[in-house]
């Protein structure tokens, strides 16, 4: 599912403008980046969490050259989520 058909799903189920239900889905997204990005995790109860996940520094391989690199540490965005989501989900295996 594409982010215009999330948008084209609610605007029919709560009979909202397109327009206005698509500006809301932004600004949902750049809030949850946003705050990310201020290393602060998300929480949404029931649905799942978005957190940041630090990656240790690690020595990885440059095939192409055949070169060893050094892969510094950083933060990655991650999602996990809720036991009720993962539940609803498993149940309705097709």
């Amino acid at each position: 599912m594409t982010k215009a058909e999330i948008v084209a799903e609610i605007a029919n189920k709560t009979g909202i403008e397109k327009v206005a239900v698509q500006a809301t889905v932004e600004s949902f997204m750049d809030t949850v980046k946003n705050s990310l990005v201020d290393g602060e995790n998300v929480y949404l109860r029931g649905f799942g969490s978005f957190t940041i996940k630090k990656r240790a520094q690690k020595t990885g391989r440059n095939i192409s050259k055949n070169t060893t690199i050094i892969i510094p540490e950083h933060n990655i965005p991650a999602f996990k989520p809720a036991k009720s989501f993962v539940n609803d989900v498993k149940k309705n295996v097709k």
